[in-house]
């Protein structure tokens, strides 16, 4: 991993855990989780995800364990959401699935190329990237007891993969790491928002 990746990676986990974070205490709260639970669940939020990408791609132990600056991120932003929880609730809903389709970009981007980095094949990254994009929310849903949210959410899974995969395909034609990330990245939040905007759904079986 050169270091110019390795800064790239760390800026879009460190930008993605914050915005999981504030996301994983809003729904703590709105769930009348007291503060322990609240943090509890912007932990898993933010750094589930990546965690578990780390352990299957066998990059041990995982940067959100080694690195302090994940976890103090996202206990920061769930004490953060906690304190200012009546103002939050006051944020339109656009804004918050914006921030989520923000987060949900990053995540995804910064999951495929950290699996590149490391030596993983094209297919492999881009799964690394979906789990990485959504492998939090997952946890999350099942530490509260509801159906994980990708299983049931227009276009949300989908849209990472995408982007993970448009990442892959840009460096594997050549572009540069951050821009290949910038066009990944655009490209799953902007595919996730559409689907938002124009109810976009997957196939059901009828």
């Amino acid at each position: 991993m050169t270091p110019r990746s390795a800064r790239l990676i760390l800026l879009l986990d460190l930008i993605g855990t914050f915005v999981f974070a504030i996301e994983g205490a809003a729904i703590a709260m709105a769930a009348r989780l007291d503060v322990f639970g609240v943090m509890v669940i912007s932990f898993a939020t933010a750094l589930g995800g990546g965690i578990v990408r780390d352990v299957l791609i066998a990059a041990a132990p995982p940067q959100a364990l080694r690195d302090w600056r994940y976890p103090v991120v996202a206990f920061a932003a769930g004490l953060l959401a906690f304190g200012f929880y009546s103002a939050l609730r006051q944020v339109p809903e656009y804004v918050l699935i914006a921030l989520d389709a923000g987060g949900l970009a990053l995540f995804a981007v910064a999951g495929a190329e950290k699996s590149l980095s490391l030596g993983m094949n094209g297919l492999a990254s881009v799964l690394m990237g979906g789990v990485t994009g959504v492998g939090g929310g997952v946890i999350r849903d099942v530490l509260l007891n509801t159906v994980p949210a990708i299983l049931r959410t227009d276009i949300y899974a989908t849209a990472a993969l995408a982007g993970a995969a448009i990442l892959v395909a840009s460096q594997k034609a050549g572009l540069s790491p951050r821009w290949a990330a910038a066009l990944g990245g655009a490209s799953c939040f902007s595919l996730r928002l559409t689907a938002v905007w124009l109810h976009w759904n997957l196939p059901q079986a009828a």
